[in-house]
This record gives structure tokens, C-alpha cells and sequence, in this order.
């Protein structure tokens, strides 16, 4: 069976940091494998803890009178050198919970009030992103927006523009866009439920049902 024999950090920063793994692989054997983590140490690593803590979240939020608008970002990332829509997201910092930190990463990004549903916990538990190369994980939280788009709260790194987009945009981005993992497949969702983007929150009921 394949395993993790040693940890080696071999970057120290403040978001992000780089590992390599000194492995068994399932056919015997010595490997290398390398990775990107939030962790600032080894033994804040997944692999050393056993326990997925979200490191950020992704928040999916609609917003307008009618809500039939869902808030999204077009932003430049450095990887790609060019731009790419996302839901609005951002790391959790210490003493927060995941809610919490979904109410601040909404009005720093995006100047706009978030408030978050109360969800079946199964819908907000934390997901990994690529765990292919990385441990991070982030919870999602859905909610509605109002009031004023503003930058005032973005970083000097941070260069985005807020989007609120009806579902005829949601199709032309899926389209002809780059367009984040996770935004994609939740604009999927809310094309396909024009009276209620946030049906399928619903579908926790069947397991009580059945």
C-alpha cells in the first residue's frame, strides 16, 4: 500500500507553502512527491493531523430584488497571466468561523453585504480543491447580497472587477470564459433552476425520506 515514510518543508511564507514527500509506492519502492499546503508547519499538514479544516471559503450568493443575479468576480490571476471568473473566496483567519470569514471576504471584496443561509452541514463541510498537489480545502457558503459595489476594501495584490450576472450571462461565461471549477459547476446550478437557484440545498431531505 502506498504511504508518506517523511515531511520535508521547503518553503516557509506566510499563505503558502511548498513540501516534499518521501514516499512507499503501492508497488514497492522509494518516490518523491511534492505539494503545496496553507500549513505553516509540518504538523499543521492534513497528512500529519488526520482532520480537514477548512482553509478558506467560496461563497455562492445571489443578489438583485428579485435575486436572479449571482455575484461572481473577474479576476487577474499571476498563474495563468490573464483573468478568469471565480466565485467570491478568501482564507479564514484565526478565530473566525467559516461564516464569519464568508461576511468579511464578501465586503472586502466586493463592498457588498453578505448573509449566509442556514444550510445542512453536509452542503458546507470542506472540500479539497486539487488535492493532486495540494491540501487546502475550503467550505462553501450560500446566502443573498445587497447594498453598493465598491474596491475600498481590495489589497494592493488583489485586481478584480464584481459581476452580477443574470442567467443569459451565466451561459455567455460558461461559454466563451475562463471560468474557476467550482464557479463553473454553480453557475451550472443556477441555469438550470431559474425559480430557485438554491433548490438543490433541498435535496438533503431524501436521505430522510429513504
Amino acid at each position: 500500500m502506498a504511504k508518506v515514510e517523511k515531511v520535508t518543508q521547503i518553503t516557509h511564507n506566510r499563505f503558502l507553502n511548498y513540501y516534499e514527500l518521501s514516499t512507499i509506492k503501492r508497488v514497492g519502492g522509494h518516490g518523491r512527491y511534492f505539494m503545496a499546503s496553507r500549513a505553516k508547519d509540518i504538523a499543521d499538514l492534513d497528512l500529519s493531523t488526520g482532520v480537514n479544516h477548512p482553509d478558506g471559503v467560496v461563497i455562492f450568493s445571489l443578489a438583485g430584488e428579485k435575486r436572479d443575479h449571482v455575484v461572481l468576480v473577474r479576476q487577474y490571476r499571476y498563474p495563468i497571466a490573464g483573468w478568469i471568473y471565480e466565485l467570491p473566496a478568501g482564507l479564514i483567519e484565526d478565530g473566525e468561523n467559516y461564516r464569519e470569514a464568508a461576511v468579511r471576504e464578501m465586503k472586502e471584496e466586493t463592498g457588498l453585504k453578505f448573509s449566509p443561509l442556514d444550510v445542512d452541514p453536509m452542503y458546507e463541510r470542506p472540500f479539497y480543491n486539487s488535492v493532486g498537489m495540494t491540501d487546502e480545502s475550503c467550505s462553501l457558503v450560500y446566502g443573498y447580497c445587497e447594498g453598493s459595489i465598491s474596491s475600498d476594501g481590495l489589497e494592493d495584490g488583489e485586481d478584480l472587477e464584481v459581476v452580477l450576472a443574470d442567467r443569459d450571462e451565466a451561459v455567455r461565461i460558461l461559454r466563451d470564459e475562463r471560468v474557476a471549477a467550482n464557479c463553473a459547476y454553480m453557475l451550472m446550478q443556477f441555469i438550470a433552476h431559474p425559480e430557485d437557484a438554491f433548490s438543490f440545498l433541498n435535496a438533503a431531505e431524501y436521505q430522510y425520506r429513504n
